[in-house]
């Protein structure tokens, strides 16, 4: 089986993240992990429509709690976007496996989890005092740095014209 890259959602908040980072994941073959309680419930129709007609191809798994996550996963190296991360998402090597961690919007990753994991926090640098970025927007930007790491792989590197070609 191909190495896939994993984006893992703790106790997200917004359908409308969850549906954008959904589809997201669909585009890049990263796997969704969803750590309970959700803010929303996965029929809602916000998820759908962010997600489009995607969210049918999405592979993704729910978790009750953090715990339950690791439990799961033994041995899941584990990047934590975080705004309070000593380093930034760019000074670390992302495995062609790995999971990329995000924490709800209106809290973040808990401070302990944070700690017990210190040594694979990662920021996305930001100016002045801003809290943070949109999430499925964090998501975007950490997922296709590790993308890039690991050259793209198994993705469509090239596009066409409908009309026209390139010269």
């Amino acid at each position: 089986m191909m190495d896939r890259l994993n984006i893992v959602l703790f106790e997200p908040e917004i359908p409308s993240n969850t549906g954008n980072i959904g589809r997201t994941c669909v585009a890049t073959g990263a796997r969704l992990h969803l750590i309970e309680p959700l803010g929303f419930s996965l029929s809602e129709k916000a998820i759908k429509r962010a997600g489009m007609d995607y969210w049918k191809e999405l592979d993704v798994t729910r978790y009750l709690d953090f715990e339950e996550f690791l439990e799961k996963n033994p041995g899941a190296k584990i990047y934590m976007a975080t705004t309070k991360a000593p380093q930034t998402y760019t000074e670390v090597h992302y495995e062609p496996d790995c999971y990329l961690m995000f924490g709800k919007e209106s809290a973040g990753i808990p401070e302990e989890i944070l700690l017990a994991h210190q040594e694979t926090v990662v920021r996305i640098p930001m100016l002045g005092e801003t809290r943070s970025l949109n999430l499925s927007n964090a998501v975007a930007i950490v997922l296709y740095e590790a993308l890039r790491q690991n050259q793209f792989a198994q993705m469509k590197l090239t596009g066409h014209l409908t009309k026209y070609d390139w010269k």
